[in-house]
């Protein structure tokens, strides 16, 4: 491997939340939590809500609009457009299985731990 790869973390974010914004912001965090180690084995850490809340908050939506689901879901599959590779965090979630079908279909990597993601080498 020469250069780094975009690596999309997947995991839950709204499963399991019941709605409640400070569990799907302790989701976040989780899912967060991937973005130095990847980052130091000298790779891009993705995250499709980083992209995708935005995008939501622009059209003037709430994660609770009927429109979240129209753009969180979009918005990791057009990443995943330019990924490399997705690390698949546990925990139940549509999104997340959804991401890694994609992935699986494009023959790209998918990490099921944050040891398997190989470090790059200079």
């Amino acid at each position: 491997m020469t250069r780094p790869m975009l690596i999309l973390i997947s995991g839950p974010y709204r499963s399991g939340t019941g709605g409640e914004p400070e569990a799907m912001q302790a989701n976040l965090r989780r899912l967060e939590q991937a973005a130095w180690p990847i980052f130091a084995a000298g790779h891009i850490p993705m995250i499709g809500e980083w992209v995708a809340l935005p995008i939501l908050h622009s059209a003037g939506a709430t994660i609770d609009d009927d429109l979240a689901d129209d753009v969180l879901y979009p918005t990791a599959q057009r990443l995943l457009q330019h990924c490399d590779a997705v690390l698949r965090l546990p925990g139940a979630s549509t999104g997340a299985d959804q991401d890694v079908a994609i992935a699986t279909h494009r023959g790209l990597p998918v990490y099921f731990d944050i040891s398997e993601v190989p470090v790059l080498r200079a």
